[in-house]
């Protein structure tokens, strides 16, 4: 099964239903999806002034795939079961090594590292605690529309189990990450004090449960000057920042991260490191455009979270998307603090992250729209409240919103409220 192109034809055969079938939507023009075709498009220019070419060329080739295939899930996941399937299916996806290496994780004490699996971009401990991280919080919104109770306590037991692959990863950048996610999991819950009470709680158990080892390993932050990783990371952002100096519009282009660049570059030639920052990769790569680029991505993609709650907020019929766009927040979060330690700029879980609140966007205006339409209300209200059903309106069968609302979600598994 390694050696099998299980990749390749799945792409194939989602790109030829793509083209044959009419369930497709548009995507949408705004902002966020302007930024990020600027994104794509700057990446490609880079490549044409890439320093080393060659090898630019197969890292262009894996970056424009996983941009593709994220805009593909825009066009494709249409409704909101199946927005719910494919968070289920990127949450067990990534967190099934974290639920295996949390069982190691019991069963040897803390004593090992936990790795992801070879070959991906979280094969290293650090990116295996970085990928977990971002797929806490979608356990946490899944735990909120099943409604069978077994999987909710299960959703519990998987983040229980990642959180301990985690800390398991002896990731000085993860345990930083995970504060983080802690602290804007709780603040953008609606059971905040009681998450928080949870959080302390589980937090104070998993960290008495580390061996002493891990706790001199985290402790080792303090004093990161004595610490060889620390110092080798220091001397790769340096690289990057005199890379981008010398090209500061359109950077090195990818692969730029070399041995050969680095005697040209760094300051320590002879130690090379990787970028071990997304910030510094897309500065070496793609300069000081690039980099403004990236972060607009970021921030516009919190932003858009917001909006998606301010609109969802006091609407109980559509109250799903404001915890899902609050725990994609949370997943943005983690990944951009740890991602100050590690080199994940062109990570694909980031991108269908931020695919995941743009459809979420468009799934809600389309059922407030459909809502506005039915009750009488002009496009421009979109934001606004519903008016309450007139009293002369029939109340013994189901409204047609109501309707569309069931076929939209799985009997049985996933619930909804569609009062209007």
């Amino acid at each position: 099964a390694y050696n099998m192109p299980f990749a390749a034809a799945v792409a194939l055969a989602t790109i030829v239903g793509l083209v044959m079938t009419k369930e497709r939507e548009r995507i949408p023009v705004n902002a966020l999806i302007l930024v990020w075709f600027l994104w794509i498009l700057w990446m490609n220019v880079t490549t044409l002034f890439a320093i080393n070419f060659d090898a630019a060329v197969g890292e262009w080739n894996r970056a424009m795939k996983i941009q593709i295939f994220s805009l593909v899930t825009i066009v494709l996941v249409r409704t909101r079961a199946q927005l719910n399937w494919f968070v289920a299916v990127v949450a067990l996806s990534v967190g099934f090594f974290g639920i295996k290496g949390g069982i190691f994780v019991i069963l040897t004490k803390g004593e090992f590292l936990v790795w992801g699996p070879p070959d991906s971009f979280f094969e290293g401990n650090n990116g295996l605690a970085c990928a977990l991280l971002m797929v806490l919080p979608l356990f946490w919104y899944l735990r909120s529309v099943v409604t069978k109770k077994w999987i909710k306590y299960a959703l519990v037991g998987c983040m229980l189990l990642c959180a301990a692959s985690i800390l398991s990863t002896y990731s000085r950048g993860a345990f930083l990450g995970i504060a983080a996610v802690c602290v804007y999991l709780v603040a953008k819950s609606r059971a905040r004090f009681g998450l928080g009470i949870a959080v302390l709680i589980v937090g104070a158990g998993l960290l008495s449960f580390m061996p002493q080892k891990w706790h001199e390993r985290i402790e080792s932050i303090q004093h990161y000057e004595q610490d060889g990783s620390a110092m080798g990371r220091i001397n790769a952002w340096k690289f990057a920042y005199n890379v981008a100096k010398d090209h500061p519009i359109v950077g090195g282009g990818f692969a730029v991260f070399s041995r050969q660049m680095f005697l040209r570059y760094a300051p320590q030639p002879e130690q090379f490191h990787d970028a071990h920052s997304i910030y510094f990769e897309v500065l070496g790569e793609h300069g000081f455009v690039g980099l403004a680029l990236f972060l607009s991505l970021g921030m516009i993609a919190l932003a858009k979270g917001n909006r998606i709650r301010r609109i969802s907020r006091k609407r109980p019929d559509i109250l799903w998307a404001y915890d899902l766009a609050s725990m994609i927040q949370v997943s943005l979060v983690g990944y951009a603090v740890t991602g100050l330690f590690l080199g994940l700029a062109y990570f694909d879980l980031y991108y269908h992250l931020i695919a995941i609140l743009v459809i979420t966007e468009r799934i809600v205006l389309n059922e407030i729209a459909v809502e506005a339409a039915d009750a009488g209300i002009s496009a421009r209200g979109l934001a606004s409240p519903v008016p309450a059903t007139p009293l002369s309106k029939p109340t013994s069968a189901p409204s047609p919103v109501e309707t569309r609302m069931r076929r939209l979600v799985l009997p049985g598994l996933f619930s909804v409220n569609s009062t209007l």
